[in-house]
């Protein structure tokens, strides 16, 4: 075991105000009076009224048939003013028998002293001082006024707790109030100590995720230029100001403020010196401006009028010697009308403070049916368990404690300091859910009655974004967002942000909006007449199939090609497939069927074209110059293999290129910004391209082979309607290209599928029917002799030249 030994000189108390005999003891640190050189977060010396609100809440339980009715509370209170001649007392709390015995083995914990929890101190010094003293034992030291958010760190402060906000809590609610009254553009003022210092780290780290910015900070002690600093506020152009300070140090800038004449100015005031008697006696505090303060809520506490009225106050006493803070506090002049017209902050936290003491030795002591058990013993670590567990509702107001130590749901008021009046104008709840209400009516402005404005850079219209502008990102530009983008201010106001693909915006705008989606169905009136045409197409192509079967034998079939001629009406009726695919939503299916059998079945077409005028040279020109070279090609079916070999080149171009990547849906939404036309994408495009080339190819040379049969006799002229087919084929391509450049809109696949049905009908009508027309309505010319007559004619022409 390792101990040491603490002798202390003791001083005798006689019965005062100050002790209370009692079963279990509560210790009390309050700063009735300032010493010398001590600086306190919280207001001024004499102040002896919340030493009398534990005094009271202490009788209030004694009186208690319900919160532990068989015991009996007492108490030590010190005049905790400074530090340095507080400790001998501080550690007479804690001691035993006059000795303090330190132990770190829990086999050999013993109790330490009279106390089973201490309220206090009234200041984030003073509880950085004495924290670790009590941590030692877990003795509960729970604070009415010590906000430094050091005091969070559980590891070295376990014991530590507080019915106050934390300075992260009052940052907030400042933060919440400079949001709320649209104020960017502050000045930080803090003083040289720990509470000012924490309260900078806080504030810096706090504004962070906010638009506020921290335009200039500062440092107050009792060496500050005052005058430089207010000539720097106005240099910036700061209207606000915020003043996390301890109350001696903020009152010496306000004091400063009023002597350098600086005005129209916004002071926002911590709890510490807001409340000051200083300000509100002070009639010329109204020429610096506007005061708002933020203060912890407080609680009229029913019947501790009465309870002051009906004491004697009488001084405290200590044996003579060294000094101690109480010999200056002379309490015999103070009357029970005095304390009361004290200033009444942190009442209510003292109240709840002793309360949740009081109440965790009632569940230590398991009290049941207006009996505790008083016969076990007590440590001080039972009563901080059963602390951190406090749930209670003391005049409507939930009291719990974080995991911090802290208030649980922190409640906070907002006042207005107006011709020496304090007016309550707001307040900040976080029961049940965190909510901010400020009445704007209640507050006189110095600026002719309006909100004062604090900013670097007026704010943005609707859909500007910020550009920033020098290191503080309160100082921008506005730039108007473009077109396709949109400023959403919640989530980044210093950026446009690009609609999604399925999206668009005009400039300036704040969101999106959904594009309209753009394709032909099959109800479309031109979709109607084309699928029609197309119907009528393949039936005619058909009926015209039937119609050359039954004269097969007859010259106009055998010349117009014979056999191929089936291939041509079969083919063409095959490709009429596509059109009907060009309508309707996309899909990877009917994007392959729209492209497929047109380009397959069109190069059959086509390679029959050109083999048969080939044929038609070689049998009026090439048959009667190079006889042997007709009788060769004939004999091997020359014209079989030339048919085939385009139409398999196709077959091989198009499987290849739709087996590595086929024609698929694509949304079109580069053409339009508040459009998507669904169109077919045409895959592979390499091997589309030479898909492409291939019939253009074909065209050329069925072009250039039909012009050379051009002066072929004129009965028998295949050649010119071939030739007359192409060019019509060649001037629907070269217009619907040059629309497709030109327009870019939903209809474009109306003008595809139309441009694919020209090239069919050129075929059919041009090629086609007027063979059918020979056929049945002048049979007299398509007889084998009329054809042979004409055949001699044209030979003998050819041999006389």
């Amino acid at each position: 075991m390792i101990a040491c030994y603490w002798f202390l000189v003791l001083y005798t108390k006689e019965s005062s105000e100050f002790n209370l005999d009692g079963d279990f003891l509560l210790g009390g640190l309050f700063n009735i009076h300032l010493a010398n050189g001590t600086i306190l977060d919280r207001p001024e010396a004499i102040d002896c009224s919340r030493f009398q609100v534990m005094r009271f809440t202490i009788e209030e339980i004694n009186n208690s048939t319900v919160l532990l009715p068989n015991v009996k509370l007492g108490y030590e209170i010190l005049d905790h003013c400074s530090p340095i001649y507080n400790f001998p007392g501080v550690l007479d709390l804690i001691s035993f028998n006059g000795s303090i015995r330190f132990s770190w083995e829990a086999s050999d914990y013993r109790p330490l002293g009279k106390v089973m929890g201490v309220i206090g101190a009234s200041s984030s010094a003073d509880s950085l001082a004495i924290a670790p003293l009590f941590t030692l034992k877990l003795i509960p030291l729970i604070s009415y006024a010590a906000s430094s958010s050091a005091l969070s760190l559980r590891a070295k402060y376990p014991a530590f707790l507080r019915t106050i906000g934390s300075n992260k809590d009052l940052v907030d609610v400042i933060i919440r109030v400079l949001q709320h009254f649209k104020w960017t553009w502050v000045a930080l003022l803090y003083s040289d100590e720990a509470f000012g210092k924490d309260g900078l780290e806080v504030c810096i780290h706090e504004v962070v995720p906010t638009e506020i910015c921290l335009a200039y900070i500062a440092a107050i002690d009792d060496n500050t230029n005052f005058l430089n600093v207010f000539q720097q506020i106005d240099l910036q152009n700061i209207s606000v100001i915020v003043v996390y300070s301890v109350q001696p140090k903020a009152l010496a800038l306000i004091e400063a403020a009023v002597v350098h004449n600086v005005t129209n100015k916004v002071w926002i005031a911590t709890d510490t010196w807001f409340f000051s008697k200083s300000l509100t006696n002070r009639s010329e505090i109204e020429r610096i401006g506007t005061i708002v303060g933020v203060s912890e809520k407080t609680a009229n506490l029913s019947g501790f009028e009465d309870f002051i009225n009906s004491k004697n106050h009488s001084k405290p006493h200590n044996v003579t010697g060294d000094f101690v803070c109480e010999q200056d506090c002379n309490c015999d002049d103070i009357t029970g009308k005095d304390i009361l017209a004290e200033e009444a902050s942190y009442n209510f936290q003292v109240y709840t403070a002793t309360y949740a003491i009081a109440q965790a030795l009632h569940n230590v002591l398991e009290c049941d049916r207006g009996k505790c058990k008083v016969n076990g013993t007590v440590y001080p670590y039972m009563v901080l368990n059963e602390v951190k567990k406090t749930n209670l509702t003391l005049l409507n107001m939930t009291i719990q404690f974080n995991e911090f130590g802290g208030l649980k749901f922190p409640s906070v008021n907002i006042f207005v300091l107006a011709k020496g009046v304090i007016t309550q104008v707001g307040s900040y709840e976080t029961n049940p859910s965190v909510v901010l209400s400020i009445n704007s009516s209640l507050i006189q402005w110095h600026a002719n009655g309006t909100v004062p404005e604090s900013v670097c850079s007026p704010e943005c219209d609707v859909g500007y974004a910020k550009t920033p502008e020098g290191i503080h990102r309160c100082c921008f530009t506005c730039e108007k967002c473009k077109n396709g983008t949109y400023l959403n201010i919640t989530a980044d106001a210093y950026r446009c942000q690009e609609c999604s693909i399925s999206e668009w915006s005009l400039a300036g705008s704040t969101s999106c909006q959904l594009r309209s989606v753009e394709y032909i169905p099959y109800s479309d009136p031109m979709a109607i007449l084309i699928i029609v045409g197309a119907m009528i197409l393949a039936a005619l192509s058909l009926a015209i199939a039937v119609l050359f079967l039954v004269h097969h034998n007859t010259p106009v079939v055998k010349s117009a090609g014979g056999l191929m001629c089936f291939i041509i009406l079969v083919s063409l009726a095959l490709c009429t497939i596509s059109i009907f695919f060009y309508f309707e939503k996309p899909s990877t299916a009917s994007c392959i069927l729209r492209y497929l059998p047109f380009i397959l079945f069109y190069t059959a077409c086509l390679a029959c074209f050109w083999v048969h005028a080939f044929q038609i040279v070689c049998a009026f020109k090439m048959a009667a110059k190079f006889p042997k070279f007709y009788s060769l090609y004939m004999k091997h079916h020359g014209q079989w293999w030339l048919i085939a070999l385009p139409v398999l080149l196709q077959a091989v171009l198009l499987t290849t290129g739709y087996a590595s990547s086929p024609p698929h849906p694509v949304n079109q939404t580069d053409l339009y910004p508040d459009k998507i036309l669904l169109a077919c994408g045409i895959g592979h495009s390499i091997l589309f391209s030479m898909s492409a080339i291939l019939l253009a190819f074909l065209v050329v040379l069925c072009f250039a082979l039909s012009y050379m049969g051009k002066d072929l006799p004129k009965n028998y002229n295949e050649a010119k309607a071939i030739t007359f087919c192409l060019l019509l084929l060649i001037l629907t391509w070269v217009f619907f290209l040059t629309e497709y450049t030109i327009y870019h809109g939903e209809y474009i696949q109306t003008l595809n599928a139309l441009a694919v049905l020209f090239s069919l009908y050129a075929i059919l009508v041009c090629y086609f029917l007027p063979k059918c027309y020979i056929i049945l309505f002048q049979p007299q010319n398509n007889t084998p002799h009329y054809f042979q007559e004409l055949i001699q004619d044209y030979t003998k022409q050819i041999s006389s030249q």
